[in-house]
């Protein structure tokens, strides 16, 4: 056994080439047998074996730079240097992360749970590099399903233009999370049926290199002739327009060939770009045939490949993909868009049965804002489902092309709140934040599945302009589902229990974490309101001014950023009405970022708890104690 020695990818370097493919063996078994516990992103580690340790054979980490693009592929990188003892606490609360981090390792330079980073990121450094005079090397890793990302296009276009020297290797596997879409994906694929390309090549540059120099025109004319050649028979001739160039394709799992190509480069003055073609799940059959299922996986059973999930109600995802279905019965204008995540936005059902209103952009959250937008000026009734997280990168569309033409843009808000073992770079907690503050968009959050339907039909029956609905990335209350749905009235909240003295204004899930707290406190013969505050914009007004003016204390639970959410919302509401006696109290997240660990762990770590939310509240009503003219406007 080679891969308990293996303490830092220095080692690597005294192996044979025989001996690393017996190490990439032992490698994937290593991850097979972790990952059934722990869970994971399996099938794009399997696929970058070879490939990780020819860079990590090849170079010097961390002197060079190694980028991983989204860095879910690292977690042989992290095996190579010095974490593989720390496997069993993978994605877990405050164990190994997930993607690549800084703080756990100075081999980690850069981190990304978003995809589309890491040539920017290899640009930025190979320009600091020059500018301090320093001779590292920069090689940056991107999969073809990130290349279809607009970013990934601005950074080729800035590399080939500055011609710094850096290594860019294009990990094409034909298989991102979702089947790829566009022109780019079939130019690859162009490029990898090509079986004539390698030799094509290599003659063309050996019979060139035999036309003796006999004068500048012969010269020019041979340039010439090469470059017609190429663009007869290089189809690598994009990126070497760009002003890359280009090794390959080349077979990412033979480690002879990769370390080759990879010393090739090394000796290139300027951009080169290899590309690899691996096979994503390689050396794990049921990863092998199904790609899409074992990207990011719940434990499983080695042998079978079956997936040891809980049993439990839908998730929250699940309800939204079939209760679009029933809307799209009815509203034959309705499209799903979606940024590369059919499967994790529960819209395979909908594609296949409506498989002309499926819209898959690839990679490309702003096209795909600006284009609903596009879509509902001429009549259509286009859903936007997308991650809180990945919605970020649209910011400037939602603005712009959505909000600012007040589009009639339908927003699903998929896994809003926290995420879990994803971490901070997935958490959905800033949404509320950064739309709310928009003119005309209107903002809702359900307390269960059932609501979330009404939503939807809200959604689809309001015309006046952009209306979002987020939901979390959880199993559903296991509420029975009504058949027939309605509309919500815009604004308006809804009380789910009677008290007084003190309100819950609570939002989504945390409508439950108020009950649960309000059945504790009930023990001790306080009777609390609970107010589903389910749109977030437009506030209801007149609920809260109603309870402003009975003296009713109020605490606003929700699991999103604390600044500039629906606490602040109402603070701001009371503030424009002048009602500076109303006794508010912020309970939400706190100015950082939460990291990996259970939705369970991480609401208990910024103090969303049914104990904490009892406290803050006897807090708020102590008899005698003034604390209601002491803790207004509080957080």
């Amino acid at each position: 056994m080679l891969l308990p020695n293996i303490k830092h990818p220095e080692q690597l370097k005294n192996l044979s080439v025989d001996a690393l493919a017996d190490l990439a063996g032992e490698i994937r078994q290593f991850l097979i047998e972790k990952l059934s516990v722990t869970g994971g992103h399996l099938a794009s580690n399997l696929g970058v074996v070879e490939l990780t340790l020819a860079l990590h054979f090849c170079f010097d980490s961390p002197r060079d730079k190694m980028i991983f693009d989204v860095g879910h592929q690292a977690y042989v990188h992290k095996i190579l240097t010095g974490r593989m003892d720390q496997f069993d606490t993978l994605r877990k609360h405050k164990g190994l992360c997930g993607f690549v981090k800084r703080a756990e390792s100075e081999h980690d330079v850069w981190e990304a749970g978003h995809s589309s980073t890491s040539l920017s990121a290899a640009m930025g450094m190979a320009l600091a590099r020059d500018l301090k005079g320093e001779d590292n090397r920069i090689i940056a890793m991107i999969g073809d399903g990130a290349l279809t990302g607009g970013m990934a296009f601005e950074a080729l276009n800035h590399i080939g233009h500055e011609k710094k020297k850096m290594i860019v290797i294009l990990n094409d596997n034909e298989m991102s999370i979702a089947p790829n879409v566009g022109a780019m994906h079939n130019y690859l694929s162009k490029i990898r049926s090509d079986r004539y390309y390698l030799r094509a090549k290599d003659e063309v540059e050996s019979l060139l290199k035999k036309i003796p120099a006999i004068g500048g025109k012969l010269a020019k004319t041979a340039e010439k002739m090469k470059d017609s050649l190429k663009y007869m028979m290089v189809p690598g001739i994009l990126f070497e327009e760009l002003g890359f160039t280009y090794l390959g394709p080349v077979d990412g799992h033979d480690l002879n060939k990769l370390i080759d190509t990879l010393k090739q480069a090394d000796n290139v003055d300027g951009p080169v770009l290899i590309h690899a073609v691996t096979t994503k799940g390689k050396g794990y059959r049921p990863a092998e045939s199904d790609s899409h299922k074992w990207h990011g996986i719940s434990p499983y059973k080695i042998e079978s490949g079956q997936v040891l999930k809980a049993v439990g109600n839908p998730m929250y995802t699940e309800v939204f993909g079939q209760t679009l279905i029933e809307l799209g019965e009815q509203d034959e204008r309705i499209v799903a868009v979606t940024p590369a995540m059919p499967g994790g936005s529960g819209l395979i059902p909908f594609s296949k049965k409506f498989p002309d209103r499926m819209i898959d952009v690839g990679i490309a959250e702003q096209h795909a804002a600006t284009l609903c937008a596009a879509l509902a000026m001429e009549g259509m009734k286009p859903v936007f489902a997308v991650y809180s997280t990945f919605m970020q990168r649209a910011y400037d569309q939602i603005v712009h092309d959505i909000c600012r033409h007040n589009a009639n843009v339908m927003i699903a808000v998929d896994r809003a709140g926290f995420v879990g073992a994803d971490g901070e770079t997935h958490q959905g907690v800033y949404d509320i934040a950064f739309m709310r503050h928009i003119p005309n968009i209107v903002l809702m959050m359900p307390k269960d599945e059932n609501e979330l339907r009404h939503m939807m039909k809200t959604a689809l029956e309001y015309n006046d302009g952009p209306i979002a609905y987020r939901y979390p990335r959880i199993n559903g209350t296991g509420v029975e589902l009504d058949k027939e749905l309605t509309s919500i009235p815009i604004g308006k909240w809804e009380m789910v229990r009677s008290g007084e003295g003190c309100a819950i204004l609570a939002a989504g899930p945390m409508v439950q974490l108020a009950e649960e707290a309000a059945d504790m406190l009930k023990r001790e013969g306080m009777q609390v309101q609970i107010i589903n505050a389910r749109f977030l914009k437009p506030l209801d007004g007149e609920m809260l001014s109603g309870l402003a003016l009975t003296g009713t204390a109020m605490v606003v639970l929700e699991e999103a950023s604390q600044a500039g959410s629906l606490g602040s919302a109402v603070l701001e509401y009371f503030a424009e009405q002048g009602m500076h006696d109303a006794v508010v109290s912020l309970m939400g997240i706190e100015d950082r970022f939460i990291e990996h660990g259970s939705i369970k762990e991480q609401r208990a770590e910024v103090g969303l708890t049914a104990e904490n939310v009892c406290a803050r509240i006897r807090g708020l009503v102590a008899p005698n104690s003034g604390a209601l003219a002491k803790r207004s406007f509080s957080s």
